[in-house]
């Protein structure tokens, strides 16, 4: 016979467990990417939002944050992934995948053989004017926010905390 606590105790060590499990600390074996597509809230090309999108484990070894940001017009459509995941279903990738921003590659096999009348299925990839890769893995969750803005605030909250120390 069990102590009438057990279940108790039971019920609160798997509602502990849980969220224990995905919780990402930034010390894990592989690359965290935020994921989000910028049709969500939270997910434009400058008003990221952390709280929202906890990021993602990369399935691949060695992988890439990437930050894709495609312009029509006043339109902009943000989407940031792991490139793993993106390398699946965009042709337009670029070779050069160091780190920074470098515009898409023209894939000229692309809808080759497709006679399709339906603009809205954009068999050729040619709505967007401006396809842009951003890519990074030196750091967690780097296909964020802007990365300039927060450089320059540790560059001055460095630079006060100097001046404290003199």
């Amino acid at each position: 016979m069990l102590p009438p606590t057990t279940p108790l105790i039971v019920a609160t060590a798997i509602l502990l467990a849980v969220p224990a499990l995905s919780f990402k600390t930034g010390l894990e074996d592989g690359l965290i990417c935020n994921v989000c597509v910028g049709t969500h809230p939270g997910c434009g090309e400058t008003g990221f939002d952390y709280r929202w999108y906890w990021g993602k484990m990369c399935p691949r070894y060695n992988d890439k944050c990437v930050k894709l940001i495609e312009k029509k017009g006043a339109e902009v459509m943000v989407t940031r992934d792991c490139l793993s995941n993106l390398e699946a279903f965009r042709t337009d990738i670029p070779a050069d995948k160091y780190e920074g921003c470098r515009s898409a590659s023209k894939d000229v096999k692309l809808g080759q053989h497709v006679f399709n009348k339906i603009e809205e299925l954009d068999v050729y990839r040619n709505h967007y004017d401006n396809t842009t890769y951003c890519f990074c893995d030196f750091d967690h969750w780097c296909n964020g926010g802007n990365h300039m803005l927060g450089t320059g605030w540790v560059v001055v909250g460095f630079a006060i905390f100097l001046a404290i120390l003199h």
